[in-house]
């Protein structure tokens, strides 16, 4: 089988003259499954993990009114960059969120992304509330803070920013950012996803990046999401290329996506220079910017198809839940480990085995058997949405005879 699949090829008409094209796509042929994919996902999950355990100087608390450069300065001083892990993830997210609904009505698009989020998201909730009320001598008391009903039901949405909430976990900011590019693409799905169509909005959402901030509107300068969708839309042009195969418009798209990410590397690091602690080079910054991007496009043209491991699957299901609960819980854990007289560098390791362990229950007992369950629901309510809403399950509006 090819490498890639190409567009077939249109009859011409007696002028010369080519067809209209149906825009709309057949769902692309099976292919075997990308491990590397889900291999870069753990990796950019333990990435984050390594920034807030071994790098982040705004939780002295959790090691007895130290921070980590003090007394792990070496490791501090490479995992302060863990952080761009998250960019790493932003860039898989356009990949996949367009390779899975390619060919998918908006119907199912919506429910895949409701199944993929939301169970283990609201186990995550209940656990890091949980862990934060029931053992405050051990947690943050800034984190504490504020978490009641009100805050926890707030949570339960995944809207805690419109809503003008606190986070319950500080990570779960980027699922907003997520949220906001499924709301993007979804325009995109409901139109019906083609080649052209996506290249388009690939265009339409950068170049909205770059002059929305101009206007000054915070609201549209926050749904254009100016420092992230250069990576979101450089994984849905990276998919082009891994469905369509690479051209000059492609590589281009990509390219000036990794040039606007590079330019703006300044301002991203700045939010995490505080929590590092100290300055961070750009230098640094860039590289990793751009080892993220080769990782992807070296993935979509095939460099990695050697990584057919099981075990990358196992760790491609670990990586959400992972991410979830990592960091006020692993705060915690941490904490108590030492309260106990284990050394800072055993208490990192004995977390991280029990970070993994919960991460891969939270997958089996509730991800798993509630993801299925709610997609068998959603699924049946939007069979019956679309069968009251086609020729035949139209019904004639009875009249209101109450007046």
């Amino acid at each position: 089988m090819s490498a890639f699949v190409t567009e077939p090829s249109r009859p011409l008409l007696g002028d010369g003259a080519a067809p209209p094209r149906e825009e709309t796509p057949r769902p692309a042929p099976r292919r075997p499954r990308l491990f590397a994919l889900d291999g870069l996902r753990l990796v950019a999950a333990l990435s984050v993990l390594s920034f807030h355990w071994t790098a982040d100087s705004e939780v002295p608390e959790i090691w007895g009114g130290r921070v980590p450069a003090d007394f792990m300065p070496e490791i501090s001083r490479f995992t302060s960059y863990g952080w761009l892990g998250v960019q790493l993830f932003f860039i898989i997210s356009g990949f996949v969120i367009c390779m899975s609904c390619w060919g998918r009505r908006p119907g199912d698009f919506f429910v895949s992304r409701v199944v993929r989020l939301m169970p283990a998201y609201w186990a995550a909730v209940l656990f890091t509330t949980a862990v934060l009320v029931l053992v405050p001598t051990l947690g943050r008391a800034a984190a504490r803070d504020g978490i009641d009903m009100r805050t926890l039901l707030a949570n339960f949405t995944m809207f805690q920013g419109p809503l003008g909430t606190k986070y319950v976990d500080g990570v779960y900011w980027t699922l907003w950012m997520e949220l906001q590019f499924y709301l993007l693409f979804a325009v995109i799905v409901r139109m019906g996803l083609s080649y052209r169509r996506v290249t388009a909005f690939c265009g339409i959402w950068l170049v909205a990046s770059l002059l929305v901030p101009q206007a000054g509107n915070p609201l549209l300068t926050a749904f254009v999401m100016p420092l992230e969708a250069p990576y979101f839309i450089a994984g849905v042009a990276i998919y082009l290329m891994y469905r369509f195969g690479p051209n000059l418009m492609l590589w281009g798209i990509v390219g000036f996506t990794w040039l606007v990410s590079v330019t703006r590397a300044d301002d991203l690091k700045k939010g995490f220079e505080a929590a590092a602690g100290h300055p961070l080079s750009w230098n640094v910054v860039v590289l990793v910017i751009t080892v993220s991007y080769a990782l992807i496009i070296a993935v979509a043209l095939g460099y990695f198809g050697w990584a057919r491991w099981k075990w990358l699957t196992v760790a491609g299901a670990l990586t959400y839940p992972l991410y979830l609960i990592h960091q006020e819980a692993g705060w915690t854990m941490i904490h108590w480990l030492r309260t106990l007289g284990l050394r800072s560098s055993v208490a990192l390791g004995v977390a991280l085995v029990a970070a993994l362990a919960a991460a891969w229950l939270l997958h089996r007992l509730v991800e798993r058997p509630l993801g299925d369950l709610l997609k068998r629901r959603l699924s049946g309510s939007i069979e019956a949405m679309r069968a009251a809403s086609g020729p035949s399950g139209r019904r004639r509006a009875a009249p209101d005879r109450s007046a």
